[in-house]
């Protein structure tokens, strides 16, 4: 079960998404049309099979505008729905329900997309022994909600920023002047807690890499014959991750190398939206 976000985490992210829709006039619509006595009972409800995730954070929307509304969850993120479920409920007062609507059904479609997509993946590796895992290759501003919708969804996440763990990439080694100066000065660099990983294209590269002081070894756009005698080399020397151009049709077979990750950017950069919609019902 994945530990809930704290609510600083996103309290900043859904009241500028709020800002930017309500601009500087607030909701015409609503308030012109919907009399301020008007009351609503408001239905999220899954449009299609899905993994529920960024429930709280969508649902924040609705009491940054309302204190005095009414929510209900009906199921918990990490919860699979079916099309037609009913996920959560809203009522009071109907004007901030309509004003925090899309904001809302934004949040909740693209962290549900993620999960869901998420699950299907690790679902497609069980029993291989890899781990699905996200990059840095997330929405500005995203960044932690779409993190946790992976890990919602069974996947696992890889570092969160720059500054947590040290990724050497092929730009690196080129600033830097090839592979040894840059793991030794980055060893050199950095503390005992921070784990270092060199990105590598070839069998050659990983055969120089063996030779110094790494903990991971990102294995770049390699096919799966490669990749499974990358990993005899390695021998369980160091964490290998697959990443790039891996597909829900090749996952499979990748984690079937004996790899220890699959990296995806695609699913939190481009994963299709949840479809999920805001139902009214008078109140």
């Amino acid at each position: 079960m994945t530990a809930p976000l704290y609510p600083i985490l996103y309290d900043d992210l859904v009241r500028a998404a709020l800002k930017e829709d309500l601009g500087l006039a607030g909701d015409l619509t609503s308030d012109a049309c919907v009399p301020a006595y008007a009351r609503a009972r408001a239905l999220f409800r899954a449009r299609r099979d899905g993994v529920v995730a960024g429930l709280a954070a969508s649902l924040h929307a609705f009491t940054l505008l309302d204190p005095g509304l009414e929510i209900r969850v009906e199921r918990t993120d990490g919860t699979r729905v079916a099309a037609g479920d009913t996920i959560a409920v809203v009522e009071g007062a109907a004007r901030p329900i309509l004003s925090a609507e899309r904001t809302a059904l934004n949040l909740l479609g693209r962290l549900c997309g993620i999960a869901s997509e998420t699950r299907t993946l690790v679902d497609a590796i069980a029993g291989t022994g890899a781990y699905i895992v996200c990059t840095r290759k997330t929405t500005p501003g995203l960044r932690a909600l779409e993190k946790y919708a992976v890990r919602v969804g069974g996947g696992n996440n890889h570092r969160f920023a720059l500054d947590d763990a040290v990724l050497i990439k092929d730009n690196h080694l080129v600033a830097a002047g090839g592979l040894r100066p840059a793991v030794e000065r980055a060893r050199a660099h950095v503390g005992h807690m921070v784990k270092i990983e060199v990105e590598v294209d070839t069998l050659a590269q990983l055969e120089e890499l063996l030779r110094l002081d790494v903990d991971a070894v990102l294995l770049d756009n390699m096919d799966t014959d490669t990749l499974r005698e990358a990993v005899r080399m390695v021998d369980g020397r160091l964490i290998t991750e697959a990443s790039g151009g891996v597909t829900p049709e090749t996952v499979r077979a990748v984690a079937e190398t004996g790899v220890t990750l699959i990296s995806l950017g695609w699913l939190t950069h481009s994963v299709k939206n949840f479809d999920v919609g805001l139902d009214f019902e008078p109140a």
